[in-house]
Order: C-alpha cells, then structure tokens, then sequence
C-alpha cells in the first residue's frame, strides 16, 4: 500500500510534504493567470470586433443612401419647332427641362429666382430626355411626363442629410428653394428610386451624376492583367525553387531576397513602374496594361512564397512512390505533387488578387488617378480603379460625394470579401488532410 509522501523535522515529528503545500499554491496562482490570460485574449477578441462592426456601421450609415437617387417629375413638351428629326443630338433638351420648371412654378420671373428654379434638377437631365426622344421620335409634337435626377443639393435635402430646420445662412439651399422642394413633395413629383446611375455610369464632376463603372472596369482589366501575368511566373518559380533549384548560397539569397520584397513597401512598385514602363518602355499612361504590370510585381512575392509552402505541404512519399515505379523527376512533380499542392496555390493566388485590388499608392505612381469620364475598352486606354476612385471622392467638398466615397468603399469590401470566400472555399474543397 503507498503511503503519502512525509518529512521529518528537526524534532523527528513528521510532518505533510512542503514540496507538496508549494505546488498546491502555486497551482492556483497559475490557474488565476491564466484565467486572466484568457480574459484578456477574449477582451481583445471583441474589442477587435467592436471596432470592426463600428466601422462597419458607420461606412453603411453613410453610404447606404446612395443607392438610391432622388428624381423629380417633370412635364416635357417636345416642341417640334426645337426637337425635329434633322437636330436631335443637337437640340436644346435641358432648355425643355427649364421650360417645364417654368410651367411648374409660373410666378417664378426674376433671373436670379429662375437660376435658382433651375437648380433644382440635375445638369444631367436633359440627356434623359434626349436619351428618350431617341428611343422613341414618335414623342415629338406631345407632352410626356419624364422622371429626371435631381440635383445634389435637393437629394441631400429629400434623403435627410441636411436638416430644414437649420438657418437659411447654415444650408446650401435657401428657403424658397427649400418651399419649392415641398411643393413638388406634396404633389408627388419627388420621389427616391435605386440609383441606376451609380452602377451604369462613370466618374462625373457632379455628384449625382456620377458612378463606379468606369472604376470598376478599370479594376477588372487590371486585375485581369495581374492574375494572367502573377500566376503562372509564380507557380513557375515556386517549382523551381522547392523542386529543381540546387541548394546553395545562390539559391538562398534568391529565398531572401524574395520574402524581403513581400514586405517592401507597395509605393515602391509604382515608382519601379513609373521608371521601367512609363520612362523607359513608354507604355500609355493611366492604363490597366501599366498597373497591372506594377500589380503583378507586387503579387509575385506572395504568391511564390504561398506556392512553395503548398509543395512543401505535400508528403515526401508522393513524390518517393511516383519516382519508385519509373516516374521521371518532371512528371513526379507535374502529374502528382502539383495537382495536390494547387489548391494551395490558388488560394495564396487569390489572396494576393485581393491585396491587388485594394491598392492605391502604385497606380496614383503611374498615373492611374487622373479623371476619367468615359468607361474603358481595351487594356491600353485611360483609366483609374476603385480604390483610387474612392479616394478622389473622399477628396471632393461637396456632402454628396461623402456617400458616395462610402458606398464605394462597400462595393469594393464586397468585392473583397468574395476574393477571400472563394480562397476559403478552396482550401476548404481540395485541401488533403495527411
């Protein structure tokens, strides 16, 4: 039978173990600390998250209105004197647009009170008219009633952005502009509707004309370089390197030198692409050609870097077994450990395209923050990206452009957000357990 554990004292009395009483007490001291660890690993957790979903809150509560867009009512009349099939890109269609201001509002007569009636709706709304007179000449000679886009400063006023009650001197728009906004609410000529123009159209000096489609576009033609440029040089290089590279202090200082570029700085790419592509190639400026080659300069180091560690993952065995029955070194590699490290790959591939797409300084480098109004076709013509359109929004004076810079920035987190779903998506997949 054990006996316990005993000491005897100085008097030959035996007495419980210290070692024991010792242990005891500081077994509680470390179960305190570290239930203090884990109360301060939690408190960190969801501090993290509290900041998160305040950012989160605050770029949706600001920007979640421009999804819609303020329209008034207005009564057309396509005068045949001025709009006729000989003139119909050149007819005067904003000058209909006054006229049915006029009409709405006859006791309207000074200059300055008709400026300012004419401010009401937007610069833009004479190209919806002659966008539909177009599609349908048959409405020369009539009268139409037509929902144009309202100004800016009227959408502030209808979504609640700038308060009615403040002084005249505090608001953009005075009190008889603020009394005709009423008039046209109670008669039902203003409303709010999905904002079409925000997806459909490209940047604009006025706020409610502009959109994220020619920044979009730019993005993708951009992306679309990287992505045909990145992946396969670096899945070429990752091979090499971890499959046929011969180990050495060359081949080392290559590995060094690649995982100090993943840290190097991302504004250091644009002036490496300013330099090589714009002064020595003379590639077009602003183009998706340009930033995507500066983009895929920046990429390749993550993606080399995730590909081999994918190589590395696959066990020895696959490659011992292929070789074992006759394989050649090449088709070890290409027929077996690729395919099984590939979805590792892809995911460090999307990964770094999403990196890419959320870049700013590189492309501000090779000119990509000019303004553009037309959408781009091609990899050669003018354009800018998402990221680089947020912020020449954020850098505008006018309140309209704040919601816009915020949902622009939601459109590009959602455009994130599926980059990094589908990596997870691929892990999750085709990853092998060994």
């Amino acid at each position: 039978m054990n006996k316990p554990f005993v000491t005897t004292s100085s008097s030959g009395v035996s007495s419980p173990s210290r070692t024991v009483t010792i242990v005891q007490a500081s077994l509680h001291k470390r179960y305190r600390a570290e239930k203090r660890f884990r109360l301060l690993g939690l408190s960190a957790v969801i501090c993290g998250l509290a900041f998160l979903a305040f950012m989160f809150v605050d770029i949706i509560s600001k920007g979640y209105t421009a999804f819609l867009q303020t329209m008034v009512l207005v009564d057309i009349d396509v005068d045949p004197g001025e709009v006729h099939v000989g003139n119909l890109d050149q007819a005067d269609y904003q000058g209909l647009v006054k006229k049915s201001l006029e009409k709405l509002f006859p006791e309207v007569t000074g200059r300055q009170e008709k400026r300012e009636l004419y401010a009401l709706v937007s610069s833009g709304a004479g190209t919806v008219v002659r966008q539909r007179v177009l599609e349908d000449t048959s409405m020369i000679g009539k009268t139409i009633a037509l929902w144009v886009p309202a100004n800016d400063d009227v959408d502030m006023v209808v979504k609640g952005h700038v308060e009615r009650n403040l002084p005249e001197s505090e608001r953009r728009l005075g009190d008889r502009t603020l009394g005709w906004i009423e008039a046209l609410e109670s008669q039902g000529r203003i409303t709010t509707r999905w904002n079409k123009t925000f997806f459909k159209s490209g940047d604009s000096r006025e706020p409610e004309l502009a959109g994220i489609l020619g920044a979009t576009a730019g993005s993708f033609y951009t992306i679309l370089v990287t992505l045909v440029l990145s992946f396969p040089i670096g899945v070429a290089a990752a091979l090499y390197l971890e499959e046929f590279a011969p180990k050495n202090r060359w081949t080392d200082l290559i590995e060094v030198n690649i995982n100090n570029l993943a840290a190097v700085p991302s504004i250091v790419f644009g002036l490496l692409g300013l330099a090589v592509f714009l002064s020595f190639f003379g590639l077009p400026r602003s183009s998706p050609l340009v930033g995507g080659l500066v983009l895929t300069l920046m990429t390749l180091p993550t993606i080399i870097i995730a590909g081999r560690a994918s190589l590395q993952a696959v066990p020895p065995s696959i490659r011992d077994a292929a070789l074992s029955v006759g394989a050649s070194r090449m088709q070890a590699v290409f027929h077996h450990v690729l395919p099984l490290a590939l979805p590792g790959m892809l995911t460090g591939t999307i990964i770094g395209m999403g990196r890419a797409l959320g870049e700013t300084a590189p492309l501000l480098m090779v000119g990509m923050v000019a303004f553009i109004v037309d959408i781009p076709r091609g990899f050669t013509d003018p354009a800018t990206v998402l990221p680089v359109q947020i912020y020449l929004w954020a850098d505008s004076a006018e309140r309209a452009f704040v919601e816009k810079t915020s949902a622009a920035i939601l459109v590009l987190l959602a455009f994130l957000i599926a980059m990094n779903a589908a990596a997870v998506y691929l892990r999750n997949r085709f990853e092998r357990r060994w």
